[in-house]
């Protein structure tokens, strides 16, 4: 039986066996232990060196054919044993593909001390586990997944990369399903070739994936480093029709989203901006109705820009706004003009129908250099009130909309709806709270805004997710009133009081441990763990450098843990994995680390 395992591997990979470098010593002795046990002991042990000359190991013998050169991969991927701890990760054997379940994988050694069975456990990609504390960890993938051409973007590296995410623990992937490239030749022409391709490689390597229904333009915010516009027959109708965006009381437009002002008037070549949302995601549904509820576990609706539901009333590009600015109202097109002026006559109040507040200052103010934010302002007004119950109903409905037709779409189909929430932190800790204000919630010292919104996911049982969960308090400028921890708190508290699931993502790209150790304490609370799964931004080269990594992997184990697991400050000790690009120019016979690493080259 042994000599039938060596020329197996032989017949795989001829330069394998040649690879291969056994430590002599400490062999388990049982009385379970037979020859094919001690080879495959040997091919596993953490004393052993292998480094493969191919990319076997990540990539299918359907894709080895296809790969020419190391340009293929944005760099080389390489995976570092280190001290090995009483409980750690472990990462699941898969050559060519081959997904071995934890019972294939421990049934054979039943008998075994518990050591040995620690040595040989597999990670579980499971929704449900036993440990009802466990957090599942996404990882978002870049914005450029599939390119303009609808084409998935560099997919043998993209095959490396989801390989090693699954090796570190990690539960699946999220993706933008931009609609500016699946709908961009023209009305209800889809084209998703590219998610195609990424849904089918992600189910391969046992991840699941969370999808992002993008009717935003991606580029001019915070990490945007691509630009993907709205479809271009969308943009034709902008032209034609510029109160179809979002415009501020200077009259600049913001071509990043649709205004929410005509989500019922047929302004897109016949349709409502809900029909068109509605179509999209319909066509979605058809094309991956297998795959729903098994891969793609999660329908993020976006319901903004960014995704999020709120105005873009601090856009950044072009300079408009810079933090802490305290932002915009974003209500002077001709439709959410006309809004406005049914309301305030409704009221009784027709004059406050003729304009938004006039006293509301510019996008890099501060919140005392107006009349409507300042300390006892406008907005504690009769008229205040007024506006922001207005103003921020506006957004609730627009949410409600999409979520409505969205519920219909996929109910049945086994995904989860969920829906972003902005965390907007800067001016928390004023009385007006002046940069939440301008985009849409409605959350003061007197004013829950978030509750509204929760009580309004309730109706579809859709998760809440959030952002800034990775931030901390001390870690703000002092002058910008900032409270990240003390958002996070209000939203947890409006998240249990309407009976929703709260979701969340870091804000900002951030590989510390200090980073991870606030998510951890975040995800947890006095009655037990809040977060139903957390969003990792984002997968890139800095991801894969090795004490980043190192950092990723301790923190999947923690809230694989429940967060109960302590994540160290910086001891190598910790983990026994990690990848790492390495410049393929500065690769060289004998440059690898003894009998430490594994290298895809």
């Amino acid at each position: 039986m042994l000599i039938f395992c060596a020329l197996f591997l032989y017949h795989k990979d001829p330069h394998i066996l040649s690879s291969i470098h056994i430590s002599l010593y400490k062999i388990p002795t049982h009385p379970s232990f037979n020859p094919t046990f001690i080879f495959f002991y040997f091919f596993f042990q953490k004393k052993m060196a292998l480094t493969l000359r191919s990319s076997t190991s990540f990539i299918s013998s359907k894709d080895i054919k296809t790969l020419k050169s190391l340009e293929d991969f944005p760099g080389t991927v390489c995976f570092a044993h280190i001290k090995p701890t009483p409980r750690r990760l472990r990462a699941k054997n898969s050559l060519q593909d081959a997904h071995i379940t934890r019972e294939k994988i421990t049934s054979p050694f039943e008998g075994m001390f518990d050591e040995q069975k620690e040595k040989f456990h597999a990670l579980s990609s499971s929704h449900h586990t036993k440990n009802d504390s466990r957090v599942p960890v996404y990882v978002m993938l870049p914005l450029d997944t599939v390119t303009l051409g609808g084409h998935l973007n560099k997919p043998k590296a993209m095959n490396a990369s989801l390989m090693a995410l699954k090796s570190a623990g990690v539960e699946g992937v999220m993706v933008d399903v931009w609609w500016g490239l699946v709908e961009k030749d023209g009305p209800m022409k889809y084209n998703w070739e590219g998610y195609v391709e990424l849904v089918n490689m992600v189910q391969k390597h046992g991840l699941k994936l969370q999808a992002v229904m993008s009717f935003h333009q991606c580029g001019g915010n915070v990490g945007d480093s691509c630009s993907i516009p709205l479809p271009p027959w969308v943009l034709e109708e902008i032209s034609g029709n510029p109160d179809v965006v979002y415009t501020d009381r200077s009259g600049r437009r913001n071509p990043e989203y649709i205004s929410l002002g005509c989500d019922s008037l047929p302004v897109l070549r016949g349709r409502t901006p809900i029909q068109v949302y509605s179509d999209y995601m319909r066509s979605f549904q058809q094309k991956f109705k297998n795959y729903l509820g098994n891969v793609i576990v999660e329908i993020q609706v976006g319901l903004g820009p960014c995704g999020e539901l709120r105005y873009p009333s601090y856009p950044e590009s072009n300079g408009t706004w810079r933090f802490p600015g305290i932002g915009e109202f974003q209500c002077y097109d001709k439709y959410m003009k006309a809004s406005l002026e049914a309301a305030a006559e409704a009221t009784g109040q027709k004059d406050w129908g003729k304009s938004g507040p006039h006293d509301s200052g510019h996008y890099n103010q501060f919140p005392e250099d107006t009349g409507f934010f300042k300390r006892d302002g406008t907005w504690d007004t009769e008229y205040g009130r007024f506006f922001m119950q207005w103003y921020s109903g506006k957004l609730v409905q627009h949410g409600d909309r999409i979520l409505n037709s969205a519920n219909a779409i996929f109910t049945g189909t086994g995904a989860k709806l969920s829906a972003k929430v902005a965390g907007i932190h800067w001016h928390y800790k004023t009385r007006s709270h002046a940069a939440e204000l301008t985009a849409g919630y409605y959350n003061t010292r007197n004013s829950d805004g978030y509750l509204p919104i929760a009580r309004m996911l309730a109706k579809y049982d859709a998760v809440l997710n959030f952002t800034c969960m990775e931030m901390r308090d001390h870690e703000q400028p002092q002058h910008a009133e900032c409270s990240p921890e003390g958002l996070v708190r209000q939203v947890k508290m409006a998240v249990q009081a309407a009976g929703v699931e709260l979701a969340g993502e870091n804000a900002l790209e951030r590989y510390d441990g200090g980073a991870y150790k606030q998510v951890q304490e975040t995800s947890r609370s006095d009655s037990g763990n809040v977060l139903c799964a957390f969003t990792f931004l984002r997968m890139n080269k800095r991801l894969f450098e090795a004490e980043n990594w190192r950092e990723l992997v301790n923190f999947v184990r923690s809230m694989s843990e429940g967060g109960r697991v302590r994540l160290p400050e910086s001891d190598r000790s910790r983990t026994d994995l990690y990848v790492r690009f390495v410049d393929d120019k500065k690769m060289k016979k004998g440059s690898l680390k003894g009998d430490k690493e594994v290298v895809l080259v």
